[in-house]
Parts: structure tokens; C-alpha cells; sequence
């Protein structure tokens, strides 16, 4: 027979299964009653929130760091000396979260065990990262904060990574993904080799110099012609690099042609095909693996809760002693740390079993529950005995409404939109405040008007159980707010109602911003139209279930980032004096046309992390790139074009392409979702897509892992 304290255990460690069966975790961890509470001290949101923080600490030191990020530009001809923290106050800080991030690897090595810490590649690294940070952080001291090289800030990254299981799983695909990717890099190269060949013998230096304008400037050596191919491959120096040929012969537009037609459209399309392809079915894979797991943690739960009632009933058989009792499953369900509404579902379902006992297939498929949308159910209306408020009420709770005040927003708009059309030639002095004023009170007026009889019609309750009336609301107080403030400031308006500044703000200032919120406020109009909320919807989820992707690019930012201070801080130096030369001075400057100088790009260097974090991403967008590449190649070396090159295939080649891949499988997954949809039913559907969700029904169809999930 088992003990109080047996029975007790075993609750616990049914509790604790059943978490990690919800939050897709392992189960291969200590199971005693005090390791118990301390993994679910661990796993609680004060200790996960508060690692995530200390995270966010670690990776925002860049920023305050020598080079210090804080001036107001970054400008090297006007940027004033940076403040720099005192040695010893960054140090602290991140001495404090090396100190977090040493526990938080104690506790888990421990509730896993020695055996499990040798299987996981992860912990081992995760203890190598943190006594490295040691070493690199002591050695600043011991310089007095005089280290430029710190190794540490390229270790710091991987605290993001080894904190997410998703993101190492996306790493995991990746790596899987990239034979495949290098075959088709392969074959842009040998594209890309290939023409180069080509060009240097079509644009060959002639005896005629007015002929050799192309050699000059595009094909002179191979580093050259390597670099201006490879630009135009991201199509960012077309038309200019064809131009000195073209205009002596319309025939060597072909040579471009084909070039940049064969390799942007075809093979680059290609990338993001294989991409699509191959990475989808290995996320597909690793997030099977995940489902199993929870099938696993039920398993898990259900097994030694059945323990429990071997010991209340020891003369069943084995066949009858299968089963778990009801009233333990409430008490478990009653401590599980999961969603109200997901608990409540689950305990429903257990009540309304009436003898006593649960089978392990009914037990499994209370889990279900976890896998269905939450229905967003609105209070009741509020009931009126007055026969006028009944008719008010009928009226404005009405879909029809919604299409009116719709309407209404559309015509604020255009009305705004005309006047500023009028007003665009004109001064502020010159502008006629009081048409604007007036228009803006009249709209104004209907909005809060709208919003009272909603009220009226469904309640406080109720039209707080509307997001868009949240949102309505929100920005009709606020407008209401700001029209009483300039009322109160410039008082009712009349005819050449032009007042002067006897505030902060000028009236047109605060015009400007009540305009401002009305054309937000328009976005009301998004979840009323079908397609547009789809969209919408789809951003939405991308935002908050696709958190891992945005974490790779942000520890691919920031390594490069690092990597470019290391590399080339200072190597751009502005003109002697140019911040206090004449307009006049500056215009004799002679640069190249289109060059860095030219252009005035000198904010976009590697001086600190900031501007290092935005040159990053002026070269992703692969726009102009070619002027940084070559800006750098002038004041450092050739070999700086293996950075920039390095950064445009991880970016723009690689996670480009995978963002690519993903938005289109969420808005697949949605649409596929929506197709039987109204307007009506997305608005009264909460969903509550996870990345497990959206490839749930394929891991449904695959025979073998539903084969797997059975005998888990």
C-alpha cells in the first residue's frame, strides 16, 4: 500500500508532466519531491522572465560600451564626443548577469542529471560561454577598461540562442537546409564566374580611350568585374554599370540582360523555392518531435497517476488497473500552471464522467483541448424597460453601424486629405485653421456619439469584449481630449480664427496631431474586410509565434555588428574642418559622382553599434550597397569585400529568402483556415496559432508519426 506522502509525490510529478506536456518540454529530468519544486521555481514565469531580462541586459551593454553609442548623431563631421561610462559600471552589470546565467546552467544541469547533461551538446557549450566571458571580462579589469578586443560581446548572442528551444530547432533546420542552398550558391557563382570571364573580354581595354569607359570603371581588373556583376545581381547598379557600353552600342545590352535575367529572376527565384521547400520539411520535422513530447508528458502523467491507484485498489488486474480515478485528475488539473480557460475546458470534460475512473484514450484526448481555438464568448446586452432604449439598443448594436462609422471615417479622411492637398503651397501663417477646426469638431462629435450609443446598445462589458471598439474608443478619447485642450487654449472657433502661440504647442501643431490620430483611427476598416484582416492577421502571428526567426537575425546583427567595429571603426574619417566650413567651401569638394562622399553617407560607418546595426540593415535592403563596399574597399583593403559579401548571402540570401518561405506558409495555413470563415466569425474567434499549430494537420496526416503519437 502507498503512503500519503507516495500519493502526494505522485501528484506532483503528474502536475509537472502534464507542464511539460503543455509547454512541449522533456520529461528526462529528476522527479523527487524537492527537485520537483525546484523545476517548476525554475519554469515559473518569474524565473523565466527575469533570465529573459538579464538576457536583454547582457545584449543592450553594445550599446554603452566603448565606443559608446550615446550622441545624437553619427555623423563623424558633426558628432560630438560620445559620453563614455566609468570603468567598472558596465563590468558590474555584466558580471551580475554572467552570475544569472552560471546559476541558471547549475539548475538545470542538475535537475537533468549527469547522464542527460552528456547527451545535451547545448548545456556543455552554454558552461564553455560563460567561463569564457569570465576570463575575457577579468582580463578588462585588468587593463583598467583599456580592451578594444573583447571577445566576449561574439559570446553574448549565444545566450539568446541556447535560451529558446524553437530557435535552436530553426538553427538545426538551417544547417540541414544548407546543402541544398550551397548547390544553388554554387551554380550563382559559377553563374556569376562565368560572365565575368565573358565581360573582361567584351570590355577589354581598347586604343580609343572615348571607347573605355566600361573597362574603366566596371571591368578594369577581376576584382572589379567580380564586384559589379555581383552588384547587379541584386540589381542595385542597374541601369548605371551598362550605360558607358550601351550608349556606343545597343548590342551589349544583351551581355546585361542575360546576365542579371538569368541570374535575379531564375536562379535567385530558385534560392527561395529550395528554401520554402527543404526548410519547411525539416521544420516540419523538428516540431513533430515536439508534438511527441507532449504526447509523451500525458503519457508520463497518466502512468503515474495509475500508480496512485494501484495502491488505493491492489485486487484489479492489470487490465483494470489502466486507469486513473476522477477525483485525482481535478486535483491534478486544479494545480497545473496553464490558461484559465484551457483548464476550465479540460476540468468540464473530466465531470462529466460518471464512473469514476478514466481510461488512458479518454485521458489522452482531455489534451485535445489544448489544440482547439479559444471562442471569445461577449457578455450578455443589457436589458431596458424603456421602449426608446430598446430601439436605440436594436438599432446600434446592429453590423450595419460599423459599416456606417466606416464610411464616416473614410469621408474624415478625404476631407483631411483635400484640405492638405489646398494647403500643401501655403505657410502655416497662411493656412485657414478654421475649416479644418470645424470639420474636425463635426467628426469628432459623431465618433463620440458612436461610441455612447454603442455603449448604450451592448454595455461597458460588452463593448469592451470588442477589440476594434477598444481601439475606437482609445483614440475618441484621446481626440475628444485634445479638442477640449484647444478649446480651452484658443477658445470656439469662428471665421479667420487664427490665434497666436500662447502655449507649448502652436494650433496647427495640435491640429496636426488630432489629424494624425484620425487617420489611425481609420484602420478600423481592417477587420471588416476579409482579405485585408487576413493580411493583418497573418503579420500579427508573425509577430508573436515566429519570435525565433527574428531572434537568429538578431544574433546575426549583432555578430556582425561586433565584427564591423572590430574591423573597421574609424576607418572613415571625414574631411578636416568640414563641419565648420562655408556652404560655399564645401560646394569646391570635388568627389565622385554617386560615390560615398558624394551622397553624404558619412553617418553610415562602423564608429559604434548603433550605426553599425543600420549600415547592417542599408546593406540588406542590397539598395546602393555597392557604395559601402566600395567606400570601404578605398579606405582599408580589397579583402573588406569578404564582410560585405558575407553579410549580403546571410541576410539577404538567407534569412530574407526564410522569412519569405515562412510569411507564405502562415498565410497559406490562415487562408486555408479562413476559407469558411465570415467577417463575423474572425471577429468572435480569439485564434491562437503556435508554430505547432500551423503544421499540425500535416503531422496529423503522416501515418507514421500518428503511429509514433499511439504508442507514446
Amino acid at each position: 500500500m502507498h503512503t500519503a506522502g507516495d500519493e502526494d509525490l505522485y501528484l506532483q510529478q503528474a502536475v509537472v508532466f502534464i507542464e511539460d506536456a503543455i509547454q512541449y518540454r522533456s520529461i528526462n529530468h529528476r522527479v523527487d519531491t524537492n527537485s520537483l519544486r525546484l523545476y517548476r521555481w525554475y519554469y515559473s514565469r518569474l524565473w523565466q522572465w527575469g533570465l529573459g531580462l538579464t538576457i536583454a541586459v547582457v545584449l543592450m551593454l553594445a550599446f554603452i560600451e566603448r565606443p559608446s553609442s550615446f550622441s545624437y548623431t553619427s555623423d563623424p563631421r558633426f558628432r560630438p564626443p560620445p559620453w563614455e561610462p566609468p570603468c567598472g559600471l558596465t563590468e558590474g552589470i555584466e558580471i551580475v548577469c554572467l552570475v544569472i546565467f552560471a546559476i541558471d546552467f547549475a539548475t538545470k544541469s542538475y535537475l537533468i542529471g549527469w547522464e542527460e547533461f552528456q547527451k545535451r551538446k547545448w548545456l556543455m557549450v552554454y558552461i564553455l560561454a560563460v567561463s569564457a566571458s569570465v576570463i575575457d571580462w577579468a582580463l578588462t579589469l585588468s587593463m583598467y577598461c583599456d580592451q578594444n578586443l573583447r571577445v566576449r560581446r561574439l559570446i553574448r548572442p549565444f545566450f539568446l540562442l541556447q535560451n529558446s528551444t524553437l530557435m535552436k530547432k530553426t538553427l538545426k533546420c538551417i544547417k540541414r537546409t544548407l546543402p541544398e542552398i550551397a548547390s544553388v550558391i554554387l551554380l550563382l557563382a559559377l553563374h556569376l564566374c562565368l560572365f565575368t570571364m565573358i565581360g573582361m573580354l567584351l570590355f577589354a581595354k581598347g586604343e580609343k580611350p572615348k571607347q573605355n569607359g566600361e573597362w574603366e570603371a566596371y571591368f578594369r581588373d577581376l576584382p572589379t568585374s567580380l564586384s559589379s556583376l555581383l552588384v547587379l545581381l541584386t540589381t542595385a547598379n542597374n541601369p548605371d554599370v551598362m550605360i558607358p557600353a550601351y550608349s556606343l552600342n545597343r548590342g551589349y545590352s544583351i551581355f546585361f540582360i542575360l546576365f542579371s535575367g538569368f541570374g535575379s529572376y531564375f536562379l535567385m527565384n530558385l534560392l527561395t523555392a529550395i528554401v520554402y521547400n527543404q526548410f519547411r520539411g525539416y521544420l516540419l520535422m523538428s516540431v513533430q518531435a515536439s508534438i511527441l513530447r507532449r504526447r509523451l508528458g500525458v503519457r508520463a502523467a497518466f502512468e503515474v497517476m495509475s500508480c496512485q491507484g494501484r495502491g488505493q485498489d491492489a485486487t484489479h488486474s492489470e487490465e483494470n488497473v489502466e486507469r486513473v480515478r476522477v477525483d485525482a485528475s481535478l486535483q491534478v488539473m486544479a494545480r497545473v500552471q496553464m490558461k484559465s480557460y484551457y483548464r476550465q475546458a479540460i476540468i468540464k470534460r473530466v465531470q462529466q464522467l460518471s464512473d469514476g475512473f478514466i481510461q488512458w484514450e479518454a485521458f489522452r484526448r482531455l489534451f485535445d483541448e489544448l489544440d482547439k481555438d479559444r471562442i471569445k464568448e461577449h457578455p450578455p446586452k443589457p436589458e431596458y424597460n424603456s421602449s426608446l432604449l430598446q430601439r436605440l439598443q436594436l438599432v446600434f448594436s446592429h453590423y450595419y453601424v460599423t459599416v456606417v462609422g466606416n464610411a464616416v471615417a473614410l469621408t474624415n479622411v478625404m476631407c483631411i486629405c483635400t484640405i492638405l492637398v489646398l494647403d500643401s503651397e501655403k505657410s502655416i501663417a497662411e493656412r485657414d485653421d478654421y475649416c479644418m477646426e470645424v470639420i474636425n469638431c463635426f467628426f469628432i462629435l459623431y465618433y463620440l456619439m458612436e461610441m455612447s450609443l454603442k455603449i448604450l446598445a451592448f454595455g461597458w462589458r460588452g463593448y469592451l469584449s470588442y477589440r476594434n471598439n477598444i481601439f475606437d474608443g482609445l483614440l475618441t478619447v484621446c481626440l475628444l481630449v485634445l479638442q477640449i485642450t484647444i478649446f480651452a487654449t484658443y477658445r470656439l472657433p469662428f471665421p479667420k480664427w487664427n490665434p497666436a502661440l500662447p502655449g507649448l504647442m502652436s494650433l496647427w501643431e495640435m491640429v496636426r496631431l488630432v489629424n494624425m490620430l484620425i487617420v489611425v483611427r481609420f484602420l478600423r476598416i481592417i477587420p471588416d474586410i476579409k482579405l485585408m484582416s487576413l493580411i493583418a492577421s497573418t503579420l500579427v502571428d508573425l509577430v508573436k509565434n515566429l519570435r525565433a526567426f527574428a531572434g537568429i537575425l538578431v544574433v546575426v546583427f549583432y555578430v556582425f555588428a561586433v565584427l564591423g567595429i572590430w574591423l573597421f571603426q574609424g576607418a572613415i574619417t571625414a574631411p578636416g574642418q568640414m563641419s565648420v566650413m562655408s556652404n560655399s567651401s564645401m560646394k569646391n569638394i570635388t568627389v565622385e559622382c554617386g560615390s560615398y562622399e558624394q551622397l553624404g553617407y558619412w553617418p553610415n560607418n562602423f564608429d559604434d553599434f548603433a550605426s553599425s546595426l543600420v549600415l547592417l540593415y542599408n546593406v540588406m535592403v542590397v539598395n546602393n550597397w555597392q557604395v559601402f563596399m566600395d567606400a570601404y574597399t578605398r579606405y582599408t583593403t580589397e579583402w573588406s569585400k569578404v564582410y560585405f559579401v558575407s553579410w549580403w548571402l546571410t541576410s539577404s540570401v538567407m534569412w530574407v529568402n526564410l522569412f519569405v518561405a515562412l510569411i507564405l506558409e502562415n498565410f497559406i495555413y490562415k487562408w486555408d483556415r479562413s476559407v469558411m470563415c465570415s467577417v463575423a466569425d474572425v471577429e468572435r474567434t480569439g485564434y491562437e496559432t503556435t508554430v505547432q499549430l500551423m503544421f499540425r494537420a500535416h503531422h496529423c496526416s503522416d501515418g507514421r508519426a500518428r503511429g509514433i503519437q499511439d504508442e507514446a
